[in-house]
């Protein structure tokens, strides 16, 4: 899949943005209610929808975090070279 096939990389850090919250929201459901079993389900789709995004951006982007460093192939390290948060790299 190249660039243009994928999701910009706004898209892609929207997508990223909405499931981590909603993974963060069922896990404080989940501290309250642990035998939810539906809830239970919904926290395993969304990591795995939220895991398949962080490594579609790592790849196409480079890493928004360090478990998805090594999913950027041979470009590891590019991502220093990216405008940082106050230099409007966000």
């Amino acid at each position: 899949m190249t660039k243009s096939d994928a999701y910009s990389k706004k898209e892609l850090l929207k997508k990223i943005n909405e499931v981590s919250f909603a993974v963060n929201d069922i896990s404080l459901y989940l501290d309250t209610h642990p035998c939810d079993e539906k809830a239970l389900a919904y926290y395993e789709e969304m990591s795995e929808i939220r895991k398949k995004a962080l490594r579609e951006y790592a790849r196409l982007y480079g890493p928004l975090t360090i478990d998805t460093a090594n999913d950027t192939c041979s470009r590891q390290w590019e991502w220093v070279m990216q405008p940082w948060p106050w230099e409007g790299g966000c």
